[in-house]
């Protein structure tokens, strides 16, 4: 990208952030609050909480898809944010106004549908906004401060649940921090005017591949070893194992996290204004992951992060289990302490995977990433509900386990093709000197 359009482009991505963060807000805030509020106050049991978000994560997927594409093909990305930030405000206003259980399962499903509204937009701005190798950069940048966003709607939660408020008062709130997003995105969030980072970068992918080519043929004509020609040098980026990592990794992580907090709550005995406090830590430990990043943007190795933080969570998960068995005095300190490490894992996990993913994916279908974060959410959301419904939370806190693993083995057999530069075979020094 030239250098004339980065200090407009970053004060644009910069202007982003207090819409955002209040959107945020309420992300955090419901992510302990509903699981609560449908079992406390609305009589639901783990089922239908595991029913509700899985069809809100189902509803979201071809919504992704929908969105990505339309984006991408009108050439606007300010309006689907601003259409879902004020969507979500109306939808969270009729849930205060739902009774019964089966009511707020569909509305909540149609809050996936508009959430996703302002994903693929939003990765593809902040891809435009920077060239490719401060991508990871700009998206840490990003979620660090919006991570924050989070991390104050825990604190509001907290703050709240200590004076009892676990009611439809926290639904009422949670529209109008979405209405304020909605008012302040609309104020400072603004399109940018060129659209081609992403293509230019997907041009260098294809004349890294012809170098290679060449390299190779000219390898084979007898000038050099024959040994030097490996048949990794010169392979197709294995997308779809890629992909399936990823599928994995996202139905472990939403099989831990959606009965986690009834698992605090009920098994352990925890009060709402702890269960926060533990959700809080967590979310710091995301914060500390994305600072992370962002500090380390061009000197980190995102191939071996994507596979280590994976396999980091499988044995995180497994460790999370001696909480059901540990004293009341080290419960909360085990608790704590593994979730934050497990929001650091996840920060690092998101940043660089999310990068990688708008290299790899083409134009026009920005919602791909999305997509398969919502199918592995969708499952999990049941899955790990059912689980701890029918047979407990150790065998949930197993199988989450097992999942990350597999996620791994599907990252290891597919990253090593995937960069985060286009790789020639000789450097320019190198090719100076011969």
């Amino acid at each position: 990208m030239s250098k004339a359009f980065l200090p407009f482009s970053r004060r644009f991505l910069i202007m982003w952030l207090l819409g955002f963060i209040f959107h945020e807000m309420t992300c955090g805030l419901l992510s302990v609050f509903l699981p609560l509020y449908v079992i406390y106050t609305l009589g639901g049991g783990l089922i239908d909480v595991g029913l509700m978000t899985a069809l809100a994560s189902f509803m979201a997927i071809p919504s992704s898809y929908f969105w990505g594409y339309l984006c991408d093909k009108t050439g606007r990305y300010r309006i689907y944010i601003l259409f879902s930030f004020l969507s979500l405000a109306f939808l969270l206003f009729l849930l205060t106004l739902t009774k019964t259980i089966l009511v707020f399962i569909l509305l909540y499903a149609l809050v996936g549908v508009f959430h996703v509204a302002h994903e693929p937009p939003k990765n593809v701005l902040i891809a435009e906004s920077r060239s490719r190798p401060e991508w990871e950069r700009g998206f840490a940048s990003y979620e660090a401060l919006t991570g924050f966003g989070w991390l104050l709607g825990l604190l509001l939660g907290f703050v709240l649940s200590s004076y009892g408020f676990l009611n439809m008062s926290m639904l009422f709130l949670c529209s109008f921090l979405n209405l304020v997003a909605f008012a302040t995105s609309a104020i400072l969030v603004r399109d940018p005017g060129l659209i081609f980072e992403r293509r230019l970068v997907n041009i260098e992918r294809s004349i890294g591949f012809v170098c290679q080519g060449c390299f190779l043929a000219y390898q084979a004509s007898g000038e050099a070893n024959a040994a030097d020609l490996t048949e990794e040098s010169l392979t197709v980026d294995n997308l779809s194992v890629f992909c399936l990592g990823l599928f994995f990794f996202f139905l472990a992580s939403s099989i831990l996290f959606t009965p986690l907090p009834v698992f605090f709550s009920q098994k352990l005995s925890l009060s709402s204004n702890i269960v926060f406090a533990i959700f809080l830590l967590n979310s710091l430990g995301n914060l500390f992951g994305y600072i992370f990043v962002g500090v380390r943007s061009g000197r980190i190795e995102e191939r071996a992060l994507v596979k280590n933080t994976a396999i980091l969570r499988g044995f995180l998960c497994l460790l999370l289990s001696f909480a059901i068995f540990s004293p009341p005095i080290y419960t909360l300190w085990l608790s704590g302490v593994v979730l934050i490490f497990i929001g650091i894992a996840y920060g690092v996990f998101h940043i660089s995977t999310i990068s990688l993913s708008m290299e790899l994916i083409p134009e026009g279908k920005a919602g791909v990433y999305n997509a398969l974060i919502g199918l592995g959410a969708a499952v999990g959301c049941f899955v790990g509900s059912f689980l701890a419904d029918r047979f407990g939370f150790l065998p949930l806190f197993v199988t989450s386990s097992l999942l990350f693993v597999l996620s791994f083995v599907a990252f290891k057999r597919s990253i090593k093709n995937v960069g985060s530069t286009v790789s020639y075979p000789l450097s320019l020094n190198e090719s100076e000197t011969t």
